[in-house]
């Protein structure tokens, strides 16, 4: 039998720790007691359209799902070490707000969050809006699409990401990731990429100074870039570029094919660079 709960007000130490099969709805986690860890160790428990602020309020929960609810500044650190979880239409601005997770989705959430989403497993994230620094360090095996993202150092130390549709305003986006896919998107902010291994970015527009650097098995199909000088430095590449690139120095193997090149910089090099790059048309260069 599902226990319901409803209009209710908690702020004492662990008010409802390790509910079970539970309906909660316009409960408010707030007030004088300042209690932490509200929902700690909770199963099957299902909140809608509540407000939290309180720290630590869903640790180490199981089989939940959260509906319009918001999470403020004060829910400090508010998901960790959580498992098989849905989030729909929240709204979260607590620092650290998602650690160590396993198998959670987000729908159509707007987070402002630093150092959201480290070192977690299978995550799945639907459109929505993220304001984040460190966005998803170090995590894992992550499904995204319809995201529109801006912060910095995101998606450093991920391995297994599939991007699609996404806008992604990130300074030092994906460095040391490994087997990332990027599909049809946007991606603005410097430095993009380096030390990535196997990043394939395909059909999106990359703009910024400095991108994809000291990269091995880097692939760009049918790409753009704008701004994009210096570029390819000490990467092991094969691009496929619609349009201009401003430079390129120092590819250290592979072929970048694009419609033309402000300047090829090949010299100064501390390792051998035999990479290639033709002008569709004419000779490599």
């Amino acid at each position: 039998m599902t226990q319901k709960i409803t209009g209710r007000q908690f702020d004492q130490e662990r008010a409802l720790y390790g509910l079970r099969d539970a309906q909660v709805t316009d409960c408010v986690f707030a007030g004088p007691a300042d209690g932490e860890s509200a929902l700690k160790e909770v199963r099957r428990v299902e909140l809608r359209d509540c407000a939290f602020s309180l720290r630590y309020p869903l640790w180490h929960a199981q089989n939940f799902t959260a509906v319009g609810c918001t999470l403020d500044e004060a829910t400090r650190a508010p998901i960790w070490y959580a498992r098989h979880g849905v989030l729909e239409d929240c709204s979260i601005q607590s620092v650290k707000a998602l650690r160590e997770c396993e198998d959670i989705a987000l729908r159509r959430c707007r987070v402002a969050s630093p150092e959201f989403g480290w070192r977690c497993r299978g995550l799945e994230i639907r459109d929505g809006e993220m304001e984040s620094e460190y966005f998803l360090f170090e995590s894992r095996d992550a499904d995204i699409r319809g995201l529109r993202m801006r912060g910095k150092y995101s998606f450093q130390y991920t391995e297994n990401l599939h991007i699609r549709d996404a806008d992604l305003d990130t300074k030092d986006a994906f460095w040391h990731s490994r087997n990332v896919t990027v599909e049809d998107s946007v991606i603005r902010g410097e430095y993009l990429g380096w030390f990535a291994q196997g990043l394939t970015l395909i059909r999106c527009r990359i703009i910024g100074t400095q991108p994809l650097c000291y990269c091995q098995d880097l692939r760009l199909i049918d790409c753009t870039m704008e701004g994009a000088d210096l570029a390819f430095e000490y990467s092991h590449v094969q691009a496929e570029i619609r349009g201009h690139v401003d430079s390129v120095k120092n590819p250290a193997s592979g072929t970048i094919v694009a419609d033309s090149v402000g300047e090829v910089i090949m010299e100064d090099a501390v390792i051998p660079c035999q990479g290639r790059v033709i002008l569709r048309g004419s000779e490599a260069r």
